[in-house]
């Protein structure tokens, strides 16, 4: 994935266009070093898979 496709997506789960995506363990590295550096990063949640894979969610209320 590139950083365009990353900010697509994320920018989705923010709007609430789809509720959860999941990412492959290929591409976690690339998917996490955009989030962290969004504004709204502590909206994100990540929920670790087997095999290496996450699963992440947008939340209306940031994390601590």
């Amino acid at each position: 994935m590139n950083h365009e496709q990353i900010q697509e997506v994320l920018d989705q789960l923010k709007n609430g266009i789809i509720s959860e995506y999941h990412v492959s363990k290929e591409d976690f590295l690339p998917f996490r070093s955009v989030i962290v550096n969004r504004e709204d990063f502590k909206h994100f949640r990540g929920v670790a898979q087997r095999g290496g894979h996450v699963i992440y969610q947008y939340l209306d209320s940031p994390r601590s």
